[in-house]
């Protein structure tokens, strides 16, 4: 089939991408606010809320900012200046952090003292236990502060990236002179909520937990570092920095350097995009900030409650399990059960029970779905069977982000140490990992792993090994390919799929593609993989052109797609013609949609869901109806023009019939997930009201590997 070019989008037929992603992150905020969710997961979700929204400032806001700065002219998909993105950021934000902030102290702080957790503001401790925080204070926390004077000898200091601030006013009794200090709290190398001992509390029962936030403590002792000075004032303050890196294509060691300087500056910070403000703080204090920090008024927020609120995410180690999600670890795939070198070792299972995981992939596929299925006992097994087996000849693999102690990266090692050939392509420019990265390519490289960084002008998202092994005088290929990082932490958190197989075809595929990333090929065609940026946009054109075409013939066109974010103007067009052609779309995308479905004459044969869950949703998956022959694959790539165009990344098709059913049975549950957010032909989103048994499908897949059913 030929590929046809595809008209650009209308302007009011795009959701501006910015717009989206707050709209997704109040998703995340509305979790916090479910009475459904346990009070430690409120405040775990309120975290990610905030953690979200530092990243954004950081990044897209900066992103605008800059624009504006340069006199760039470009108008978003949506028809609007970078000025008008900002503005209408700025409205949509501030209702939001009013809402995180009454939840937090009306709602959370008050229920979790029924369970015996009080966060104490300093004002309200008793007199022991202001006391005890005292004495803390002076020998714990009074040592690391400097107070920083501003006056004529001394300029306004710099504030770092995301520190947390007091603004101190001071006044000299002699000369009645009133004067500003900064003190910089240190919650970077101190806990933020100072626990007090519960004996100290004199209440009965004795509580779980009491603290006070680290900034209190600092604020309510200013005293003892202005001696002699009267403290006529303290409040909070914190600053967001631009913290993208922006860097030209470089040969490896120059890229290398240039991150790590990259990353000295963005440590100290970028400009200021965003200064946080107690709510109660006097409009001339404001002032001197905003011209200390250089940022205008609508780049002020005053927040009515405690700043950065990514610090709650520590509440989770407070030991009370019932206000916490019940707990859930994986299984080993059954199809994995018997390849356990572990098992083996430990005589719970047999020699001759025992077969390597190679000798099940010859036999058949194996679809993974973290973390329903454990990536210790599949991804991680795969790698060290690999590494440790004297007929394995060399491991390729990426590798975007990855875990501290990484077990991934100790296979690697080792299988350098034990003289395979090993090649892992470590993506510098993985954002806000790229010093992880770093050491992980000194570490690989010290230890005789051949590193390399990918292809000049693309970031390498793709995630995909091969193995190549000997077999009877000849080379046989197996492949793991995924839509989730190597990363054994995140494994457990987020939602992926990842196939495992030894199909010849895919281990060409991939022989090649690691000449791609690796060489000097310009390799143009795959067999069964869709490549970025050479065949995925024109793979996935065409699969949706199909449907228009079977849907036009009468065989009924239907589409299904489950990803990270729907943004690309291009695709998002087919789309609305594939819908106009009759073919059914349904799209169950977690972040930005850019789509807007269900608008008559248009997109009424679309229709859009968000599932927002304990889990991360992470995975990428595409269905395709082919006139009742599906075709449905897996991968590492939204649709957006970063992933298409700007990336390396990899979609494989899933051949066995077995495994498509049970990634279209997957489907069905996401689509009618009861909690889901169902969007508006407005572009809003509305959560599905809930009446009745719930049938969230995270909680689905968990009680089916509960009840050892195939999931």
């Amino acid at each position: 089939m030929m590929s046809q070019a595809t008209p650009p989008v209308s302007p009011e037929l795009y959701i501006n991408r910015e717009l989206s992603w707050i709209d997704f992150n109040y998703r995340v905020l509305a979790q916090a606010l479910d009475e459904h969710t346990p009070l430690l997961e409120q405040a775990k979700f309120s975290a990610i809320f905030s953690n979200n929204l530092d990243e954004f400032f950081m990044v897209r806001v900066a992103s605008l900012k800059s624009q504006i700065e340069a006199g760039v002219a470009k108008l978003s998909d949506d028809g609007l200046t970078a000025q008008e993105q900002l503005e209408t950021i700025n409205q949509k934000l501030r209702p939001l952090l009013d809402l995180q902030q009454q939840h937090y102290r009306h709602s959370l702080k008050n229920q979790l003292a029924e369970y015996g957790v009080h966060l104490i503001d300093y004002a309200n401790l008793n007199t022991r236990q202001r006391r005890w925080v005292d004495d803390t204070f002076r020998t714990a926390i009074f040592p690391v502060l400097t107070p920083l004077a501003v006056d004529p000898s001394h300029p306004f200091p710099f504030i770092s990236n995301l520190s947390l601030n007091v603004a101190a006013l001071v006044r000299d009794p002699e000369t009645g002179q009133q004067q500003f200090a900064r003190v910089k709290v240190p919650q970077k190398i101190l806990p933020r909520f100072v626990e007090v001992p519960a004996n100290l509390s004199g209440k009965r029962p004795k509580p779980v937990f009491t603290a006070v936030p680290l900034e209190q403590v600092v604020a309510f002792n200013l005293g003892l570092l202005f001696p002699g000075m009267t403290v006529e004032g303290h409040y909070f303050f914190r600053v967001t920095r631009d913290a993208d890196l922006e860097l030209r294509d470089l040969e490896a060691d120059d890229l290398m350097e240039a991150l790590e300087e990259g990353l000295r500056k963005r440590r100290r910070g970028g400009e200021v995009v965003r200064l946080e403000v107690a709510d109660e703080m006097p409009e001339s204090v404001v002032q001197l900030l905003m011209e200390g920090v250089a940022v205008e008024p609508a780049d002020v927020y005053r927040i009515n409650g405690p700043l950065g609120l990514d610090d709650l995410m520590s509440l989770l180690a407070i030991p009370l399990p019932q206000l916490k999600d019940q707990s859930f670890k994986g299984r080993t795939p059954p199809a994995l059960v018997r390849a356990q070198s572990s098992k083996l070792e430990d005589g719970s299972l047999k020699a001759e029970e025992f077969e390597s995981i190679f000798r099940v992939l010859r036999r058949r596929d194996v679809l993974l779905q973290h973390p329903y299925d454990l990536f210790s006992t599949s991804v991680e097994e795969f790698l060290n069977q690999a590494a440790d087996d004297p007929s394995v000849l060399a491991i390729k693999m990426t590798l975007y982000r990855t875990s501290k102690d990484s077990p991934v990266v100790a296979a690697l090692i080792r299988a350098a140490e034990n003289g395979k050939q090993v090649m892992a392509l470590v993506e510098l420019k993985a954002r806000f990992d790229e010093d992880n990265n770093i050491q992980w390519a000194r570490q690989l490289e010290s230890s005789g792993v051949h590193v390399v960084y990918g292809v000049l002008g693309l970031k390498t998202h793709t995630k995909i090994t091969l193995v190549v092994r000997r077999e009877k005088k000849e080379l046989k290929s197996y492949v793991h390919i995924g839509t989730g990082n190597y990363n054994s932490k995140t494994s457990s958190l987020y939602t992926d799929l990842g196939l495992l197989t030894s199909r010849a075809e895919f281990g060409a595929d991939l022989v090649e593609l690691f000449n791609y990333l690796t060489g000097f090929s310009k390799q143009q065609s795959f067999r069964r993989l869709l490549v970025a940026p050479v065949t995925l946009r024109r793979g996935m054109e065409d699969l949706i052109r199909r449907e228009i075409d079977h849907a036009q013939a009468g065989r009924g066109g239907h589409i299904r797609a489950k990803m990270n974010a729907l943004v690309d103007p291009a695709i998002i067009g087919l789309l609305y013609e594939a819908s106009q052609a009759g073919v059914r779309i349904e799209l169950v995308i977690r972040g930005m949609c850019s789509l807007q479905p269900g608008v008559p004459g248009i997109s009424e044969q679309i229709s859009v869901v968000s599932v927002i869950g304990r889990f991360l949703e992470h995975s990428r998956l595409f269905w395709f109806a082919n006139g009742g022959t599906p075709e449905i694959l897996l991968g590492s790539a939204d649709w957006m023009p970063r992933n298409l165009d700007r990336r390396v990344e990899a979609i494989a098709p899933i051949e066995e019939p077995g495994l498509r059913q049970q990634l279209e049975q997957l489907l069905e549950l996401y689509l009618n997930d009861t909690g889901a957010w169902h969007m508006d032909a407005d572009g809003q989103f509305q959560q599905r009201q809930q009446e009745g048994e719930r049938h969230l499908v995270q909680d689905t897949l968990m009680q089916q590997w509960r009840g050892g059913l195939p999931i």
